[in-house]
């Protein structure tokens, strides 16, 4: 799914403009990138979690010639689906 998707979608559904439901697509998209920028959690019941996570600096080795690198330190993104995003993937509530 693309954000045009998104956008196609809000659209079908709410009965906003085109132009209105790409804004509130993108204005979502924003408030999202704006928090995580922050360092702060993103928590969507139902969903699940987003998570800006810091890794320290750290020794590593390049693949091609074996010699020993420095892995700069970096803030990583994570994403961990909430038990109810899981079970609906796997189709749980079909084997109840």
């Amino acid at each position: 799914m693309t954000k045009a998707d998104l956008v196609e979608n809000v659209y079908l559904k709410t009965g906003f403009s085109k132009k209105e439901s790409a804004e509130i697509v993108e204005m979502v998209f924003d408030l999202m990138k704006n928090t995580l920028e922050r360092g702060e959690k993103i928590k969507i019941a139902g969903f699940g979690n987003f998570v800006v996570k810091d890794k320290s600096t750290r020794r590593g080795r390049n693949p091609q010639t074996g010699d020993e690198i420095e892995i700069c330190s970096r803030r990583i993104l994570t994403f961990k689906p909430s038990q109810v995003l899981k079970s609906s993937i796997n189709g749980a509530e079909d084997n109840g």
